[in-house]
């Protein structure tokens, strides 16, 4: 059995963390599609930073923008989506023959917004509309700003990937904003199953963070046991009456995601974070380093069962040797909000320099 089909079978999604023109055209992601059982993808700024930057595969599309007078943010968009539907369509096979539960594919709202709810709501909708793709996700960041935007798009059938989350009271708060829109939605007697939600959960960057504040045993280990408490979380919370009522109506349980499952400690093994929570109803979202990792063979010893509580001692342990878990949490947000913000502005400044170029 292929790797990746064994990470399938525990009940476990792969879904792709990169878009690329290149990727596209050169069939590569059908292929994987086909062989490796990707089953939905991700983007954020960083990856089209790279992508449009480090190529000339988007000259084409952006020269007539310019001619049309757009400004670069606008022209962003535009490639975003020229990227993003195509991928949508590759991906609409396994949408249909899963019935909606994979064959997704997510573009995030501009980072710049992640303060300003109602901007975020706007883009958010507008975005959704141009797009006209069933199997499309609206990337919206759960920040304090961003709960009240997501529930609000939930009630108004936009389907929504939670992004930035890094521990199980914010995880739970993007979970609670998912059902807090689908029952607003149940209340004026609209249909639920055509909403559906993920919850990404960043898993390395705890690791990255906390490596200098512990002990050389308890590195490499937070990640792990924080992405474990909000599964065994995500598994109470879906077993709750309140969410078995709006079940049986039709709606849809939002996924756990791991995100950032890339390893950053290259003494580390590849496949760590693949390896150690193999989980049955979430999703894995890999970098193409980590896939082709994946593709050579991973450990599927153990799958985490929903009465699993081996994260209790690491985490206690942590806080033991002086860490704030939620304080840590809290940063790690923040963080993760500026570095999208850097990398939004290094895109923006990137296409503008592209753009000058290519009108001369």
């Amino acid at each position: 059995m292929r790797p990746t089909a064994l990470v399938a079978m525990t009940g476990q999604s792969i879904w792709l963390d990169n878009i690329t023109r290149r990727l596209l055209d050169s069939g590569q992601l059908e292929r994987w599609i086909r062989e490796c059982s990707v089953v939905g993808l991700t983007s954020n700024p960083s990856i089209f930073e790279k992508a449009i930057d480090g190529s000339t595969d988007y000259d084409e599309q952006i020269r007539p923008l310019i001619a049309r007078g757009m400004k670069s943010e606008p022209i962003f968009f535009e490639c975003a989506l020229a990227d993003l539907t195509r991928a949508c369509d590759l991906f609409r096979g396994v949408y249909d023959r899963t019935g909606g539960i994979d064959g997704w594919v997510s573009l995030e709202v501009s980072p710049l917004l992640a303060n300003d709810t109602a901007a975020t709501v706007d883009q958010a909708k507008d975005l959704h509309a141009r797009a006209k793709r069933p199997n499309l996700f609206i990337k919206v960041p759960g920040t304090a700003e961003g709960i009240p935007a997501i529930e609000e798009l939930v009630a108004a059938g936009i389907s929504i990937n939670v992004t930035l989350l890094f521990s199980k009271s914010q995880y739970l708060a993007a979970a609670e904003a998912y059902l807090r829109g689908l029952e607003r939605r149940a209340a004026k007697g609209l249909p639920l199953g055509c909403v559906s939600s993920v919850a990404s959960l960043f898993v390395s960057r705890w690791d990255k963070k906390t490596a200098p504040k512990l002990p050389l045993e308890m590195r490499n280990t937070i990640g792990i046991a924080v992405s474990r408490e909000c599964y065994h979380a995500y598994c109470e919370f879906y077993a709750s009456d309140r969410w078995l009522a709006l079940e049986a109506a039709g709606a849809r349980p939002q996924r756990l995601l791991y995100a950032s499952t890339s390893t950053k400690d290259p003494a580390l093994k590849a496949t760590l974070y693949v390896d150690a929570l193999l989980s049955p109803r979430t999703v894995n979202t890999m970098p193409e380093e980590t896939l082709m990792a994946v593709v050579k063979g991973v450990s599927a010893t153990a799958v985490l069962a929903p009465s699993d509580t081996s994260w209790q001692a690491a985490l206690l342990a942590a806080s033991k040797a002086g860490l704030d878990l939620e304080k840590c949490a809290a940063e790690l947000q923040l963080e993760g909000r500026d570095s999208f913000n850097a990398s939004w502005k290094q895109l923006i400044a990137k296409i503008g320099e592209k753009s000058a170029v290519l009108a001369g």
